[in-house]
This record gives structure tokens, C-alpha cells and sequence, in this order.
């Protein structure tokens, strides 16, 4: 073979074994090669080198780092809205029941309102009076609260949903009262408040806007949340129940009876055209219908997922390694 100036240059030649070629073929110039027939394919793929891998590694710790930052801050929100009414989930502590009294009396709220559904230990509901929502209001007239200011409105649900519930029992009292709000804040505990505020945004709809009071822990350092037992249980907790309420919760049997009570809601006439709750399930803003619709597409693509996780774990292997 003649070489670019004259000289011969002897022709290389790839020997293969015949007991590993057997039945393998080049069809393209591209790398590519077919065996048993062409049932199997072998292809070049491209992969993350060295520097990709790091680059992603360090954005993936980076990203870690600033949600275990900022988490406490995001679940534990605080949202006031200017209005005159104010609901305090009738669980909470007595440090925050104190704290209850006082924002109601410094801050020119007339309505106050309890929620919350049979204390715990009790196997079910028996009455109303042994309820969150009446051990809550009893705390707050203790605290110095007028007796006449202060409104329970218990759940008769006990077991899981139980402020989503306690939020259809307090929409169902204020329609059968007929009682009309346009705006309310919702005083909690610590990382329970952004799940709280999501909940009674579902129950009361786009109209009447919501607002949320974190009443923070003083068992520990907030900022330092990590530190302490409680701490991380409360972040772990409602995080994940956060998360569930967000894109996987759907009312259960026993709220979907509760709820039915509001399909055939109407307006008094002798209440002015206004803001009010919402009237039925089919009246409800479409923001809100698409929202649910958007959550449980959701839900459905992460659980697909999950099914195929043996497969989404090799094709994340192929790409990293």
C-alpha cells in the first residue's frame, strides 16, 4: 500500500476470535453491531465524564444544603390577613393558647373560633364538650377571653385528616349560623402551619382569604432546628404530611359524608351580592378544580415511576457511571 510521499506503509489488519464473533456483524460505519439475528443492538452512548459528575455532584449537595436551611422557615410560615375573625386549632399547648389570648386582644378581633375533633385517647367521639375544640376554648377564656367572644366548633372525625375535617366542620357551622367571612387568620403551632393554611384553602375556597399564625416551639432553637429531637420530629412529620396533603390527599369516606352537606348551599337573599364561602363543589373556582386535576396527574406520574424504580435506577447508573 503506497503512502502520501513514496513510502509503503503495510495495511493493518483486526483479527477477531471466532468464538466471541460468532454471529455478531457490522452493519454501519457508526459502531453500531447486531447479533442473534438482530435481536441485540450494540450501540455508543454518551456519558457524564469526570468534571459533569462533579459539577452534578456538588449542584446536588448545594441544593440539599439549602432545603435543609430553609425547610423550618417554609413549613412554619406566617401570613397575617387584615380581618376581624381568628380561628385557633384547639390542640395546640398552653404556651400557645396564652399567646391565642393575646393576639386576639391586641390585634381588633371580634369572632374567635375553636376547631379540633375528639381528644385523644378517646376511642371516638362521645360529645362535643370532650373535644379540642372545647378544651381550646375553655383554655382561652381561662386566659382571659370573654366568655361570649369565644366560639367552639368541634369535629366529630378522630384519626387521620383531622384539620381538614376540623375546617368542614367550622365551614358547616358559619352556613348553618349564616354567618359570612370574607377573610380569617389561622393560629397553629410551629412546622404545622403551612399544611394548615393549604387544608383550609381547600375546604373554604379562593373567596375568603386565609391567613396563618406560627406560634414557634419554645422547647427549642428554631434556627437550629437540627439540634434537637423534637426539632427534627416536627420537620420530618410535617414535611412528609405536607407533601402528602399537597399532591396525594383525598377526603376519606367519612369527610365526604360531612361534606355533602355543602352541595346545596345557597346565599340568603336577604344577604348584598359579596365575597362568600364557597357554595358547592360544582361552584368552586377553576383554579381550584384544575389544581386538584394537576395533583392527581401528579401523584399518578410519581407513582408510575416508582413501579418502573428498577429501570429509573439503571438509566441514572448508565448516566453517572
Amino acid at each position: 500500500m503506497c503512502g502520501w510521499f513514496g513510502h509503503d506503509v503495510p495495511e493493518m489488519t483486526i483479527k477477531t476470535d471466532p468464538q466471541y464473533s460468532q454471529g455478531v456483524s457490522r452493519v454501519s460505519s457508526g459502531g453500531e453491531r447486531r447479533a442473534l439475528g438482530g435481536l441485540l443492538v450494540r450501540k455508543e452512548s454518551w456519558r457524564l465524564s469526570g468534571l459533569a459528575r462533579l459539577i452534578l455532584a456538588i449542584a446536588i449537595v448545594g441544593l440539599a444544603t439549602w432545603i435543609f436551611l430553609e425547610i423550618y422557615s417554609f413549613l412554619a410560615i406566617t401570613t397575617k390577613e387584615s380581618t376581624d375573625t381568628l380561628i385557633v386549632e384547639g390542640w395546640v399547648h398552653e404556651y400557645t393558647i396564652r399567646i391565642a389570648a393575646k393576639e386576639f386582644k391586641t390585634n381588633g378581633y371580634k369572632r374567635l373560633f375553636t376547631t379540633g375533633g375528639p381528644v385523644e385517647g378517646l376511642a371516638g367521639y362521645v360529645n362535643d364538650y370532650q373535644t379540642a375544640a372545647s378544651v381550646g376554648a375553655e383554655g382561652l377564656v381561662k386566659a382571659g377571653v370573654a366568655a361570649d367572644a369565644v366560639q367552639m366548633v368541634p369535629s366529630r372525625i378522630i384519626g387521620r385528616d383531622r384539620t381538614y375535617s376540623s375546617a368542614v366542620a367550622l365551614r358547616n357551622w358559619l352556613h348553618d349560623n349564616d354567618v359570612i367571612v370574607n377573610s380569617f387568620n389561622v393560629l397553629t403551632e410551629d412546622t404545622h402551619a403551612r399544611r394548615t393554611r393549604l387544608l383550609f384553602e381547600e375546604v373554604f375556597g379562593s373567596k375568603v382569604r386565609v391567613g396563618v399564625i406560627s406560634i414557634p416551639d419554645p422547647g427549642y432553637d428554631q434556627r437550629h432546628w437540627w439540634r434537637y429531637s423534637q426539632g427534627v420530629k416536627d420537620v420530618l412529620i410535617e414535611g412528609v404530611a405536607y407533601i402528602y396533603a399537597k399532591f396525594f390527599f383525598w377526603p376519606s369516606a367519612a369527610e365526604s359524608q360531612a361534606d355533602l352537606r355543602s352541595q346545596s348551599w345557597s346565599v340568603p337573599e336577604s344577604f348584598p351580592p359579596q365575597p362568600t364561602l364557597v357554595a358547592s363543589k360544582r361552584s368552586k373556582p377553576l383554579s381550584f378544580a384544575f389544581q386538584r386535576r394537576l395533583r392527581k396527574i401528579v401523584s399518578l406520574i410519581f407513582r408510575s415511576f416508582w413501579k418502573r424504580g428498577g429501570r429509573l435506577r439503571h438509566i441514572l447508573q448508565e448516566a453517572l457511571w
